[in-house]
């Protein structure tokens, strides 16, 4: 044994060793908060903003108090243990929800009344703060063995906080701006993201369910049918868009039934076969391991119990596989949520309108308008999908 290895090795009084994770997140944040621009301020939309940073954003008692947050995260993730975590809890969730309140001091001090065209940006520090703190929620959810439902309402608490504020006192804010301009075309590219995320995660289900119990039928499919669905998820979802496009724009006009069901080259059609098309791995692998990981032990004991191979299926093995295979509706529905924004490029709509208008304006601001909803959709369906998995794992949410 080396002279190192007979060394004590340093505890802290409260037992455990600092939470790294919790404690480098903390001074990257400082360092981002008072390294890098706040908001940034533009006279009109089309002028590009000067940057400020947080002494300028929101003063020294603003800056002091986030500094004082972000230290807590970082000192009480010295002393881990459940009521350390649990403070951290708190104050990562009061930063939260004292960020749009920043953003509206900022809008107080730096946008010019005089200025009617004046927009207030949210700098690059903001959104790198957002994110980090949104890592510290799932390390301490970790630590504190949270369910997923509960940061997920959290965050839907925080989430209706922001959209007050932004609703009521962050005019001048170039996302609300942004919004404003186009909230009728938003809502409707909302719904037509929500359905066709739907309609696609609806027939991934169907389909992956029945190929994957053929697979579990007919052993000789396995290989096969996971190989082309593997060969799938390689296809890039833009070439896959135009691979679909010839095809089906032939069909409708040749097909003149098809044609009248709204089949075409463009639009939802080839949008929901290639959802469908990249849907289908996740959901047949979780299906297929989710039925064939029952133990056999307790379908010998059905067996015993007079069960037949129908009631064994509905009765024992599908209640069993359940928590799995809800795992992998949950993977399959945040990924068409995000794969859906690609389908706007073929006039599917959606959100992802918004993204490729902005791109094509240069106007962040835009882009953001279709991002963040798309994001606060994943994180959401996330969050539900994973607390109902869990409930409903043997021994439900502890």
């Amino acid at each position: 044994m080396s002279l190192l290895d007979a060394l004590p090795t340093p505890k802290l009084r409260r037992g455990g060793y600092p939470n790294a994770v919790l404690v480098s997140m903390s001074i990257v944040m400082l360092a981002v908060l008072w390294g890098l621009d706040a908001v940034s301020v533009a006279p009109n939309r089309i002028v590009q903003g000067t940057g400020v940073g947080v002494l300028g954003a929101i003063g020294l008692p603003g800056a002091f108090l986030a500094s004082l947050l972000i230290l807590a995260i970082g000192g009480l993730a010295c002393q881990p243990g459940r009521t350390n975590y649990a403070a951290a809890l708190g104050a990562v969730v009061l930063l939260l929800a004292l960020m749009p309140f920043g953003l509206m001091v900022a809008s107080y001090f730096l946008i010019d009344p005089a200025l009617p065209q004046a927009r207030l940006g949210i700098g690059a520090s903001y959104w790198l703060i957002l994110f980090i703190l949104l890592l510290c929620l799932i390390e301490l959810r970790l630590r504190l063995a949270l369910t997923r439902l509960l940061p997920g309402l959290l965050l839907a608490g925080v989430g209706l906080l922001w959209w007050l504020c932004a609703s009521l006192w962050l005019d001048d804010l170039a996302l609300v701006q942004e919004f404003k301009a186009r909230d009728r075309q938003f809502m409707r590219a909302v719904g037509q993201h929500i359905v066709l995320v739907g309609v696609a995660v609806g027939v991934s289900i169907v389909l992956g369910g029945l190929l994957a119990m053929l697979m579990r039928r007919f052993k000789r499919l396995q290989k096969s049918a996971f190989a082309v669905l593997n060969f799938l998820q390689t296809i890039p979802s833009l070439a896959l868009f135009g691979l679909l496009l010839a095809p089906l724009a032939w069909l409708a006009a040749n097909v003149p039934v098809l044609a009248q069901v709204g089949v075409s080259g463009i639009g939802n059609t080839p949008a929901l076969i290639a959802l469908v098309a990249y849907s289908l791995l996740p959901m047949v692998r979780n299906t297929y391991i989710a039925l064939e990981q029952v133990s056999p032990d307790t379908l010998e004991a059905a067996t015993a119990m007079g069960m037949r191979r129908g009631q064994q299926f509905w009765q024992v093995r599908l209640p069993l596989a359940l928590p799995v295979l809800l795992e992998g509706v949950r993977i399959t529905t945040v990924q068409a949520i995000g794969l859906t924004a690609v389908a706007a490029l073929i006039g599917a709509g959606g959100l992802g309108t918004f993204i490729f208008q902005g791109l094509g304006q240069a106007a962040m601001d835009m882009v953001l308008l279709g991002a963040l909803p798309i994001l606060v959709l994943a994180l959401l369906v996330d969050a539900a999908l994973g607390a109902l998995a869990e409930a409903l794992r043997p021994g439900g949410i502890q």
